[in-house]
């Protein structure tokens, strides 16, 4: 289905766009609207379609195919608190684990065969040993950019630039007392799935450059949207002692 039934209906401001004329579908703007889905998470087509500057009718006819195919999910967007609004409420699209699935991965079953064979080989300590200088490889090159920042919540965000240079699509925002470190695409999400050692090694990391204790919270190994991480933002010790600028 499509049109107004694809965000809810109600949505004043996708009706807006809605009206303009409809732009051409194609493979490049699907995947344009599939990559916002990607970067950014959950969001409306009038989000989308904002963002790229296009009307939310072609937008819709998008994430309806990305629906049919299931490369998206969707679900209805919660209301604001005291909203009084009229109407159907918009909904929220994302990525399944098939879309993202469509952007890359950079292990595939081989890799899964190789990791069961070093753990029959080497046992739990072998897998635990490749996660951590696999992990190291990935983000050493950027450790002086990100422990040069002046605080936590700065290191949190140059780190986050860093791993999306390295494609993992990442971002931070405030949440509460600390920042979220989040993380929408995972290019060995398959491989995670069943060795979490190589989570559990890159959370170990981003303690160690940040500076201070981190808690995932979310992983897209164990079915999530995205891998989130929790950065506690207040003076910790481990600020204090942070010398390796």
């Amino acid at each position: 289905m499509t049109g107004p039934a694809a965000e809810g209906g109600g949505d004043a401001e996708g009706d807006q766009l809605g009206s303009e004329a409809p732009q051409p579908i194609d493979g490049r703007a699907r995947q344009s609207v599939a990559r916002v889905l990607l970067e950014q998470g959950p969001r409306t087509a009038a989000a989308i379609a904002e963002q790229l500057g296009v009307s939310a009718v072609a937008v819709r006819r998008h994430l309806d195919a990305l629906l049919a195919e299931g490369h998206a999910s969707s679900r209805e967007a919660p209301r604001p608190a005291g909203s009084r609004r009229r109407g159907r409420p918009a909904r929220l699209f994302q990525l399944t684990e098939r879309g993202r699935a469509q952007f890359g991965h950079a292990y595939d079953d081989l890799a899964v065969a190789a990791l069961r064979f070093l753990a029959e080989q080497g046992g739990e300590r072998a897998v635990r040993l490749f996660a951590e200088r696999r992990v190291a490889a990935l983000v050493e090159r950027h450790r002086d950019a990100v422990v040069a920042e002046p605080d936590v919540a700065a290191r949190a965000e140059a780190l986050a630039a860093a791993l999306s240079r390295e494609g993992y699509a990442s971002s931070t925002r405030r949440v509460g007392t600390g920042e979220q470190l989040c993380q929408h695409h995972c290019p060995v999400a398959h491989v995670a799935a069943e060795f979490p050692q190589l989570c559990e090694a890159e959370t170990a990391v981003f303690a160690d450059m940040l500076g201070t204790h981190v808690q995932r919270l979310a992983t897209i190994a164990r079915g999530d949207a995205a891998c989130t991480t929790h950065v506690p933002v207040g003076p910790t010790p481990g600020d204090r002692n942070d010398d390796r600028q």
